[in-house]
């Protein structure tokens, strides 16, 4: 899920969040959620419905079915 990387940086990165604090809301550890940003692991479903939700995307856009809003398109 190389896109599910990429876009997890870039709607962190637009929304200014540390990994740190995403992992809090998400209740992970910082390296669990590292790890899904370099594409080295894969959240799970519920996981993945929090992360929508925290960045404001639906599931398709999150995981590369349907492009990121305007200006959360990142790298």
């Amino acid at each position: 899920m190389e896109q599910l990387a990429k876009n997890l940086l870039a709607l962190r990165e637009a929304k200014k969040l540390s990994r740190e604090k995403v992992s809090r809301v998400l209740e992970l550890s910082a390296k669990t959620y590292e790890r899904y940003e370099k594409n080295e692991g894969d959240p799970t479903a519920p996981t993945l419905v929090k992360l929508a939700d925290l960045y404001g995307v639906t599931l398709d856009q999150l995981v590369g079915r349907a492009p990121l809003p305007p200006g959360e398109e990142g790298r």
